[in-house]
């Protein structure tokens, strides 16, 4: 079954072996003229079907490489070099071959984690303690479900169980077993420890963290990168030099037959296929260090980028702030300022808003529920609680409401204001940390020629100027919308420029930047599908491995074509002395093409990044729509 499976897939390849078969069969049996007719023939018939996909190629405006190969074999049947023709047509159809099993390789890593996506739940049926295996896609929210020792967790869940322990690596690349207890946040792909347990299901399969890393993965794996382009740089200039030095050896040698031989060493496998190869090896490796890269185009891109913009809260901070102080007005107390915010910011999706209900509750504040309420994106919320109009949010967005003075922010805090009943009623003081490896991450992200970081952020300019003051970021831009962060990012002069974010409202500047890369882990849906690359790990160090295996990636490819041009160029000159048969040309010129793919496979190198994953507490991954 596999023989048939593959004489299907690469049906030229199979009848270019049955045709040499046949050839060799009639020499043994003394028809030498048949055997070159059917070798010849069989040869032309290959030559121009290439001939005219390659002229169609032609006038869509793309120059390739195909048209070495058709002269070689072209110019070896007019010298009645017919092995050496079969050869070449072997090695033209079997490189599409050569390049599976060397991206089936490359890719091996990518196929991994597409292979380990849940497939079944065992979900828990009412007034009984026998679980009913259920496909993982039919799980709805609120089942209870029972994952048993070693199993993949299926969906995002609540842990009903009093403890137990589960293994993140592929998730977040913590590599020791993550102690959980009741009430917390379990993710899907995680894999349960020694004990069974039960958890309530908190979203379905496409939804939950494992099935959204999936379908970038899947998508990263469909991509095809510009790899044609990259070779058809060579295309023009290389089939040049190989047709002067084949009509040079014609010329000085009078032989046609050493134009043949030359042509024969002048076909372009190694160019077509050794960067398709290394661009998958650089996005295996991407993926192996919880980068999912969405195509070659995008590493590519990392390997030119100039510049660099990066979100505040969540990306370069922890995104986990505290509340600090409380600031009312008179007549308003604190603790009525902070309970009638705290009530109104349930309803919110911001990351602050959560810090303002657990500050709430830790000084005993009842939480209030709300008749009504609506969330103004990137600005704040507003809600009527107990007869009472709250307005929650960013200075402008209250000020924009109260007659009153709004006061200014102090230095270097996140500041949450409150209106109440048309009056501005005070303000919250929050404090948010920069990341332990932050300022590490920039200095690298330096080394490696991004040295101007941009900060682009809708927080208060005093809170981003403090953060960036602590980093060394001089660039700074705050209080802005998508639509200033995406305006700002096109007017940065140094390109192609990458913009990191995590945010719902960092979806469009994702999107608009060269290359977006989204802080997946705790970053928003929509940031992850509007970005070029997903950070799976909630570290912002991944930005720098990223750029670095994208240079890396670049270099291994151009230096593969490098090999494959310097190596046929050599032995294109030897030949053209006479010192390389046509057959034995190519056979050599496989050789070359070995040589070209297993120096492209070195981009699968260099492992698992250096820098240690921190250990990053559960409420930091939970997904969160981000306002500023």
């Amino acid at each position: 079954m596999k023989r048939l499976s593959a004489i299907r897939r690469y049906p030229v390849v199979a009848a270019t072996i049955a045709v040499g078969l046949a050839v060799l069969a009639l020499h043994g049996a003394g028809l030498p003229a048949a055997a070159a007719w059917l070798a010849s023939g069989y040869a032309l018939l290959v030559a121009a079907a290439t001939g005219v996909r390659m002229i169609r190629d032609l006038r869509r405006g793309h120059w390739g490489l195909d048209i070495l190969a058709v002269l070689a074999i072209l110019a070896t049947v007019a010298v009645g070099e017919y092995v050496a023709a079969l050869i070449i047509v072997l090695m033209l159809s079997g490189g599409e071959a050569l390049e599976d099993y060397a991206a089936s390789r490359a890719r091996s890593e990518l196929d991994a984690l597409l292979e380990r996506a849940p497939q079944t739940a065992h979900r828990m049926q009412p007034g009984t303690e026998t679980p009913a295996d259920i496909p993982a896609s039919e799980v709805s929210v609120g089942d209870i479900l029972l994952i048993k020792p070693s199993e993949l967790v299926p969906v995002d869940g609540i842990l009903l169980s009093a403890e137990a322990s589960f293994d993140e690596s592929s998730l977040t690349g913590e590599s020791l077993p993550v102690s959980r207890t009741a009430g917390e946040t379990v993710l899907s792909g995680s894999v349960n420890g020694s004990q069974a347990v039960r958890i309530r299901a908190t979203a379905t399969t496409e939804d939950s963290q494992y099935q959204r890393i999936v379908a970038l993965v899947r998508e990263a794996s469909e991509s095809k990168a510009p790899v044609v382009r990259l070779a058809d740089r060579f295309a023009v200039p290389f089939t040049a030099v190989s047709l002067l030095i084949a009509g040079a050896a014609w010329f000085l040698s009078g032989d046609p037959v050493r134009f043949a031989e030359v042509l024969v060493l002048a076909t372009p496998c190694p160019l077509l296929i050794a960067a398709p190869v290394a661009f998958l090896g650089g996005m295996s490796r991407s993926a192996r260090n919880g980068i999912i890269v969405k195509g070659g185009a995008t590493l590519q891109q990392l390997a030119r980028a100039r510049s660099i913009a990066f979100d505040k809260t969540g990306t370069l901070t922890y995104g986990r702030p505290r509340l600090v102080s409380v600031h009312p007005e008179p007549p308003f107390t604190a603790d009525e300022v902070l309970q009638l915010a705290a009530s109104a910011e349930q309803y919110s999706s911001h990351v602050l808003a959560a810090a303002v209900q657990t500050a709430a509750q830790d000084r005993g504040l009842a939480l209030r529920p709300a008749a009504s309420a609506s969330e103004v994106a990137t600005n704040g919320v507003q809600a009527s609680i107990g007869g009472r109009t709250v307005l929650v949010g960013k200075q402008r967005f209250v000020a924009a409401a109260v007659p009153d003075e709004v006061s200014a922010p102090a230095a270097g805090q996140l500041m949450v204001y409150v209106g109440i009943d048309g009056r501005f009623a005070g303000t919250l003081a929050l404090s948010d940390t920069p990341r332990e490896n932050a300022q590490a991450t920039l200095d690298r992200l330096a080394g490696l020629g991004l040295q101007s970081p941009v900060m682009l952020t809708g927080d208060g300019k005093a809170s981003a100027e403090g953060t960036a003051a602590v980093l060394g970021i001089r660039t700074v831009h705050a209080e802005l919308l998508p639509e200033d962060k995406v305006r700002l990012v096109a007017a940065l002069p140094q390109r192609p420029v990458i913009m990191v974010g995590d945010g719902v409202n960092d979806a469009p500047v994702l999107a608009a930047a060269d290359v977006g890369i989204a802080m997946g882990a705790r970053g928003s849906t929509a940031a992850g599908e509007s970005a070029d690359a997903v950070i799976v790990t909630d570290d912002i160090s991944k930005v720098a491995d990223a750029v670095d295996i994208g240079r890396r990636t670049m270099r291994v490819a151009l230096g593969s074509i490098w090999l494959g041009i310097s190596l046929s160029v050599g032995l294109m000159l030897t030949a053209a002395f006479g010192f390389i048969p046509a057959v034995a040309g190519a056979l050599t010129q496989e050789l070359v093409d070995l040589a070209a793919i297993l120096n492209a496979l070195r981009a699968l190198g260099g492992g698992r990044s250096a820098a240690p994953v921190p250990s990053v507490p559960p409420e930091s991954r939970k997904v969160r729509e981000v306002r500023a």
